[in-house]
């Protein structure tokens, strides 16, 4: 009799199953959270161009993000 394994999902930190896309997702957001921190707690109050890149990359790369923050997107 063969056993098959099953697959182990990663749990968020709320302990809700992740799948291998959300790991790495969450993974490119803190990376860039931890940036986006580093440049608004230098005093000078945030750079909103690094906002705005940062926004972008995240809608690249989950295509869903502005749904994920409650945001509509605006003229496309």
């Amino acid at each position: 009799m063969k056993i098959m394994s099953k697959g182990k999902a990663s749990l968020s930190s709320s302990g809700a199953s992740m799948s291998k896309y959300d790991v790495e997702v969450e993974s490119r957001l803190k990376a860039l959270e931890k940036i986006a921190h580093e440049n608004c707690s230098d005093g000078g109050g945030g750079d909103s161009e690094t906002v705005r890149i940062i926004e972008a990359v995240l809608r690249k790369i989950h295509p869903n993000w502005d749904k994920l923050v409650g945001k509509e997107k605006a003229g496309g």
